[in-house]
């Protein structure tokens, strides 16, 4: 049963690898993100993108785990991470600053990349 279990994570694997970097980025790029925006003059303005970026790290770093072993919840935590990079983005995007700017891309991407994995296996595109 083990070994079954590992040879069906080692066919998965790379079919998901393209959203476990797109977490990984996207995770990064919010940490850094809202380590930068701490350093900001107008940091009072900016609170709810640190808390977004903080949020949206965790759930970048979860589903980069899931992926990474084949949890058998990592498609549904997949649509859920996408709906926070969303939000995340969005917020990151108001902000004329680069750092806010490289941010709210690597959510863009990585939603993208999130809800591809979250469609049926039968609606993904093929790997």
């Amino acid at each position: 049963m083990a070994t079954q279990q590992s040879q069906q994570g080692q066919r998965q694997a790379p079919r998901f690898q393209a959203c476990i970097d797109a977490c990984m980025d996207c995770a990064r790029a919010c940490e850094m993100c809202g380590s930068s925006c701490l350093a900001e003059t107008n940091v009072a303005e900016m609170a709810r993108c640190i808390r977004m970026n903080q949020d949206c790290a965790d759930f970048c770093f979860m589903t980069a785990a899931l992926l990474s072993r084949c949890s058998e919840h990592a498609q549904r935590l997949c649509q859920l991470c996408a709906d926070v990079c969303d939000a995340c983005g969005a917020e990151c995007a108001k902000f004329p600053v680069a750092h806010c700017q490289q941010c709210a891309e690597a959510c863009k991407s990585c939603a993208e990349e999130c809800r591809e994995m979250a469609r049926s296996p039968s609606q993904q595109k093929a790997a």
